[in-house]
């Protein structure tokens, strides 16, 4: 009798020791776990910071307004001053035959009278008459004068009409940077919430291979004592090899991922770099607001206004209406007026003269005109094609734009109450598990029903992180959709 009780109570001991150690930690105590000194956190916006400082997209795009502005540069180019010289002379026999210098300083302006002033320097034998200067005046004679279109290029040319579309090609081209890196960070983002999903289920199959250890270490203490059948421990055994499959499983997919996000990260002298292992992400330990700030409407008059599409197409159209005004323009005949003052008001020896209008001038006129006008008809009417092209273009975007925004916002503002059911259903199977686990400890519990309620919370977990970080994705393809400038994420510190 006394030996019976001396067994009695080492089984009791060895029951009472480990009922206290199988305890179900709730999801928000599981994501508040602290990490060991080893690892280091990496929040979604400190991620955000590295790929917006060295990735070479970003860099790339960060050089479109410098080409912008050059464009704008090169157009302006045609407004430069221009300085000319020309010398030409003839010396043969002993004789000057002539000697002509001509200089002259030409000022464009944007309306199109162009001031030039000239200093010419003739002399010899044989000039032509029209070239010869008086002696008196030491053979130099200075002019000054405008050139004004009367008739095509009084309202816009060429050179004007490059400056306004090189204007508005700057606009594209900020427009085309924010899409590069809108681009770039939603693919980081995502590829970032895959990377949080696959490190909170490594942490979820984990916990569960800790209780499946626990429960298996119990079932051979309970065969060893004669409470269970042989064919308990391989239940649990089985359980347990399925735990640790699936914790290798997901410690595979956390490191793949973690290499896919290695492909964000550059140093500043453009080499790759690669995550660290002891990188992990910071993991919420409470949902963010799901809805965004902006209601629907205000993100529908964001993006028809600054989205990079709609700014880009609503660009192009800005400059097909400057090539159709020069194409009008264009139907216009040439006539061109010269006019230039001799020696006034500065005479060929530096001194000021008396300005006269009709005395001491040249004066010409150029007149241009096509019969047919086939040339510019046909350029005119191929712009008017284009236009109309882009018009039709600019309405379909818009409305693709609007319904994007729109499905996205319908899809994040639903995503609220599926997470709050899918929240209490994990609530709910942590319970029972809790209750099996206590019936475990108790002797009453069937190992049957333990496996299925582990099975059930596992999943149920799984399936909750998935759906908050596809609720994230689900966030910044929004701000996508609406051209939102860099996704909404804090830039600040690139200012």
């Amino acid at each position: 009798m006394r030996k019976f009780l001396i067994i009695l109570l080492a089984i009791g001991s060895v029951y009472s020791l480990p009922a206290q150690e199988i305890e179900i930690k709730s999801l928000e105590e599981l994501l508040a776990t602290a990490p060991s000194d080893s690892t280091e956190l990496m929040s979604l916006e400190s991620f955000v910071a590295l790929v917006m400082g060295n990735h070479p997209v970003v860099k790339q795009a960060d050089l479109l307004p410098e080409a912008a502005r050059q464009e704008i540069r090169l157009a302006r180019g045609a407004f430069d001053p221009k300085l000319e010289a020309s010398l030409d002379g003839k010396h043969f026999d002993n004789k000057e035959y002539w000697n002509i210098l001509s200089t002259s300083l030409k000022v464009p302006t944007w309306f199109p009278i162009d001031p030039k002033i000239s200093v010419d320097r003739n002399r010899g034998l044989f000039l032509n008459r029209e070239n010869s200067i008086p002696a008196e005046d030491n053979f130099r004679q200075v002019s000054a004068g405008i050139s004004l279109p009367v008739g095509r290029g009084l309202l816009i040319d060429q050179r004007r009409a490059a400056v306004k579309q090189a204007q508005i090609f700057a606009e594209i081209n900020d427009a085309e940077r924010i899409k590069m890196i809108n681009k770039i960070l939603l693919s980081a983002a995502k590829d970032y919430w895959n990377w949080y999903f696959a490190y909170s289920n490594f942490k979820l199959v984990d916990e569960s291979l800790r209780i499946s250890e626990e429960i298996y270490r119990r079932v051979r203490l309970d065969f060893d004592f004669g409470e269970v059948a042989a064919i308990d421990t391989v239940q649990a055994a089985i359980t347990l090899q399925t735990r640790q499959i699936d914790r290798q499983t997901a410690l595979i997919e956390f490191k793949r991922s973690g290499l896919m996000l290695s492909n964000y990260l550059w140093g500043q002298n453009e080499e790759p770099l690669e995550l660290k292992d002891e990188l992990v992400p910071e993991l919420m330990l409470e949902d963010q607001a799901l809805v965004p700030v902006a209601t629907l409407d205000s993100l529908t008059q964001l993006a028809l206004v600054r989205h990079p599409d709609l700014v880009k197409a609503t660009g192009k159209l800005g400059q097909l209406s400057v090539e159709e005004r020069l194409a009008k323009e264009n139907l216009k005949p040439r006539l061109d007026l010269n006019y230039n003052v001799l020696n006034t008001p500065v005479g060929s020896g530096g001194d000021f003269t008396e300005f006269r209008l009709r005395e001491n001038y040249k004066f010409g006129i150029s007149f241009e005109f096509p019969l047919f006008l086939r040339k510019e008809r046909a350029k005119l009417k191929q712009t008017q094609i284009k236009i109309d092209q882009a018009s039709y273009e600019l309405n379909l975007r818009q409305r693709e734009i609007i319904n994007d925004i729109s499905a996205g916002y319908f899809t994040l503002s639903n995503s609220r109450d599926m997470l709050g059911l899918m929240r209490g259903a994990v609530n709910n199977y942590e319970r029972l598990l809790d209750a099996e686990l206590f019936n475990l400890n108790t002797g009453e519990s069937d190992l049957f029903k333990i496996n299925f309620q582990q099975d059930k919370l596992l999943e149920s977990r799984i399936k909750l992180m998935k759906l908050k970080t596809e609720v994230e994705k689900a966030r910044v393809s929004l701000f996508w959709s609406a051209g939102v400038p860099y996704l909404n994420f804090n830039t600040s510190y690139l200012d």
